[in-house]
């Protein structure tokens, strides 16, 4: 079975996908794999993955200038070419799409080929791009019920978001020997989007040293602030350094990193959906009031069913302190969050994705 597949720009895009891969990788027979990519974040992920990946030329649409308009239609036209191409020298049963704009140009191939598509859709919210896909595919995979009724002509399909296996495999006594965390203590996670979130980062900056009293810090900062993290911990007195456990970017360790921790602080792109259920992990959740607004739907999500509260933007430096020691301090209140993450975990999101993918691909839809 061969299947081609795309989406790309953001972690919210590749992983999935990469963990819909794997559970293909155990389910289908004779399998071969192909990623159409944009040449950013994921052809580094996809390479170590193990996949082969061709560049298909695309550019986002949504709020750009006449000229940037132009230039990107003009791409995503070179885009669609380059993508047939690439399908017919590799013969594709089935195209999966996981959103984002490179994903416009190849599922326009794959639908002028007779290809069939399935898209998942990340989001509680669908996005532009997604919505556009989803006129061309035979099925679409969404996170959450909440989205069902939002795409149209009866295609959803509820999966649950697709997360690596290794969300279900670690444990929080090991992710504390692994990231050097005392074993009893209370530890916070913080996490933008996969590349950082600059107004977090800004907060945990301001008050790292009362953060660093009340709890042990892991904090991802993204690659771009990861210099000024740093200036902000040598600051720090001698015994409060080594409680601030500072990265760049996690890929092997990040499960390890999220099942460690009593409480997360991270922007709300669709991950979320995901791995904060997967790890049991209560959360305040900040989300990017751009890109659509799609994370303050994924962020209400999770708030209302329990396992999360929801903090703005703008008054995230104010409150952050007070809320974090309010939540650690307050045992009951964690414990019942994190029930509530646990009871939206779907282990088996990925397999879900792959046997759609098999069905769509034989023609075996029931």
């Amino acid at each position: 079975m061969k299947v081609a597949l795309c989406g790309g720009g953001t972690g919210g895009h590749i992983y999935p996908a990469l963990s819909i891969a794997a559970a293909l990788k155990e389910t289908a027979k004779g399998l071969m794999l192909l990623y159409l990519g944009a040449s950013g974040q994921e052809t580094q992920l996809v390479e170590r993955a193990g996949i082969p990946y061709q560049a298909v030329p695309s550019g986002p649409i949504r709020g750009r200038s006449p000229f940037q308009l132009v230039t990107n239609v003009a791409k995503m036209g070179f885009g669609t070419w380059r993508a047939r191409k690439a399908l017919s020298e590799f013969g594709p049963e089935v195209v999966l799409a996981t959103g984002g704009y490179t994903s416009i140009p190849v599922a326009l191939a794959a639908r002028s080929k007779g290809i069939p598509v399935v898209v998942y859709l990340p989001d509680v919210y669908p996005g532009w791009a997604v919505k556009a896909l989803s006129r061309l595919a035979q099925r679409v995979a969404v996170s959450t019920d909440w989205t069902v009724s939002r795409v149209s002509n009866g295609k959803a399909v509820v999966t649950g978001y697709p997360v690596r296996q290794e969300f279900w495999q670690v444990n929080r006594s090991e992710g504390r020997r692994r990231l050097g965390l005392d074993a009893e203590g209370k530890v916070l996670f913080v996490a933008g989007a996969s590349q950082g979130a600059h107004a977090i980062n800004t907060a945990v900056a301001a008050n790292l040293r009362g953060l660093l009293e009340l709890c042990e810090v892991i904090h991802l900062s993204g690659i771009a602030d990861e210099p000024q993290m740093r200036r902000a911990q040598e600051a720090l007195p001698g015994g409060l350094k080594s409680r601030y456990h500072l990265f760049g970017y996690l890929h092997d360790e990040f499960p390890w990193a999220m099942a460690a921790a009593d409480l997360a602080v991270c922007r709300a792109g669709a991950s979320v959906l995901g791995e904060l259920p997967a790890a049991g992990l209560p959360a305040v959740l900040v989300p990017y009031r751009y890109a659509g607004g799609h994370q303050r739907h994924n962020a209400r999500y999770l708030q209302e069913h329990g396992a999360a509260i929801i903090v703005e933007n703008a008054g995230l430096e104010r409150r952050l302190l007070s809320l974090v020691g309010e939540l650690l301090h307050d045992g009951a209140r964690l414990h019942a969050m994190a029930e509530a993450a646990r009871q939206l975990a779907r282990p088996d999101a990925a397999r879900n994705i792959a046997k759609l993918l098999v069905e769509v691909a034989t023609g075996d839809e029931g």
